[in-house]
């Protein structure tokens, strides 16, 4: 089975450019009420993966952070404590739910390595349900 049908596109994904600013960064993962998220380069490229831990630890390490200085700090300046490992397209159902294990999400990335969306661990789980495979 291959993972296409899972994959929520890149438009319909909330995700952060690394060269966007820590306000950015929080407002995004405010509004969206999400742990962590995708860090793209303006290429389309996947960097990494921005966690709200990322944040909470780098603003503590920064010296007498205050959140007028948000606005003019790049979420690349700051350390990421680990990056969800990519999947490419035309990797099967088993590569997927490897990933998905230890993970939110799992970027998809196509033959370019360019980022093309993700797949969420809510996604898999819901078609194992609705297909009976998994029995509550």
């Amino acid at each position: 089975m291959k993972i296409l049908p899972f994959v929520k596109p890149k438009s319909e994904v909330v995700f952060v450019y690394d060269d966007d600013t820590v306000k950015d960064a929080l407002a995004k993962l405010e509004k969206h009420r999400f742990s962590s998220i995708p860090i793209l380069n303006r290429e389309g490229y996947y960097i990494g993966t921005l966690t709200e831990g990322d944040l909470l630890w780098g603003i503590k390490e920064s010296n007498n952070f205050n959140i007028n200085k948000a606005d003019s700090l790049l979420i690349s300046s700051f350390r990421r404590h680990r990056d969800y490992l990519t999947i490419n397209i035309d990797a099967n159902m088993d590569e997927l739910i490897s990933k998905a294990m230890n993970e939110n999400f799992v970027p998809v990335v196509d033959s370019h390595n360019l980022f093309i969306g993700i797949v969420t661990r809510k996604s898999i789980i819901n078609y194992f349900l609705e297909h009976n495979f998994i029995v509550l």
